[in-house]
């Protein structure tokens, strides 16, 4: 058997396919193995590299395989997918990943510490809850509405809701909807408990990390936001430039050019859906503030001037973007810009 160079490992819950090559990319072997196979047959390889693509497990697979001697280098799908010919098959796929591993310039997705997908659980758990109470609040308000009871929407009124709801025994809401209605607030009250629980977490983890209180300077950064920053970017400089951790987050326009007619469309939503929703978020709250009570900011103050509301805070996020990266890889503080600057 010819000596084994890189390995494609098309990963799955039960049955994996593996595709392993030679030097020179000539085939090995592509061959099935079952879940409790898979660590036994890399514990006889050879070290080799393994390539994967990000997906379910694929952290704890490359920690589990790395352990064994091997180099693991976890590749995006979408840069995978092209390589797939002819169908969709788990032997195509492993081959196709083999084949991804071969082009230098496609970069590979850091391994993450069983600590760090830990700190990134968090934050998707809160988003978790969040979300069912958002939904339980819809319901409650759509079935409250059924019959005349309404109250401004948004979580911040949630209180004027309930306050909208009448006595238990109230003629207007029938015993079995009454008993619908009490258990959906129930519902909302645990939830709440759990998101405030979360809360307190991350405040206590904020207040004990130097990074996240670094962040947490910069206008438009939040506890959350810098929490969630440091568990989803371990290591920022593995970008090359700010632009490079801009353009990750999807806040950078989309090129679509040909010759020497260059246009540059919408932002590209690519990267992490979290970190630009947040900072969006984040860009929003200080363009709310910039219209209520001014800024100092001449780029700001120009740039609200000609472009619309939802255009100005992705820029905002874009720079936003820009200034993490710069503080965490080069050190220091956060400092406002002269024209920021008070007097």
């Amino acid at each position: 058997m010819s000596e084994i160079a890189t390995i494609g490992l098309d990963l799955a819950k039960q049955v994996f396919q593996a595709h392993g090559a030679d030097a020179q990319g000539a085939t090995v072997f592509n061959r099935k193995l079952r879940r409790a196979e898979l660590l036994p047959f890399f514990e006889k390889l050879p070290p080799c590299i393994v390539g994967m693509e990000a997906c379910g497990s694929a952290h704890h697979w490359a920690r589990e395989i790395s352990a064994l001697g091997h180099e693991v280098r976890i590749l995006p799908a979408q840069y995978v997918k092209p390589f797939v010919t002819r169908g969709k098959t788990d032997a195509g796929d492993a081959i196709a990943i083999t084949q991804t591993m071969k082009r230098p310039d496609v970069r590979s997705v850091p391994v993450k510490t069983a600590a760090q997908q830990g700190a990134t659980m968090v934050l998707r758990t809160r988003t978790f809850f969040v979300r069912q109470r958002a939904n339980a609040v819809n319901a409650l308000r759509s079935h409250m509405a059924e019959f005349g009871l309404v109250a401004d929407r948004g979580i911040a009124n949630f209180g004027k809701l309930v306050a909208a709801l009448p006595e238990r025994g109230d003629a207007r809401i029938p015993p079995a909807a009454r008993l619908m209605l009490d258990e959906i607030l129930d519902e909302i009250e645990k939830l709440t408990e759990r998101i405030q629980r979360i809360d307190d977490q991350i405040a206590a983890h904020a207040k004990q990390d130097e990074d996240i209180r670094r962040l947490t300077a910069i206008p438009g950064i939040g506890t959350l936001t810098a929490c969630a920053i440091q568990a989803h970017v371990p290591d920022p400089g593995c970008f090359k430039s700010a632009r490079h951790f801009s353009a990750w987050l999807g806040l950078t326009p989309k090129p679509n050019s040909s010759g020497e007619k260059l246009r540059s469309g919408k932002i590209s939503r690519m990267g992490n859906v979290d970190l630009r929703s947040l900072l969006y978020i984040g860009a929003m709250a200080v363009l709310s503030a910039a219209r209520r009570f001014g800024t100092r900011s001449g780029w700001l103050r120009r740039l609200m001037d000609r472009r619309p509301l939802r255009v100005v805070a992705v820029a905002l996020a874009n720079k936003t973007a820009r200034v993490v990266w710069a503080l965490l890889t080069k050190g220091g503080g956060y400092q406002a810009p002269a024209e920021l600057a008070g007097n």
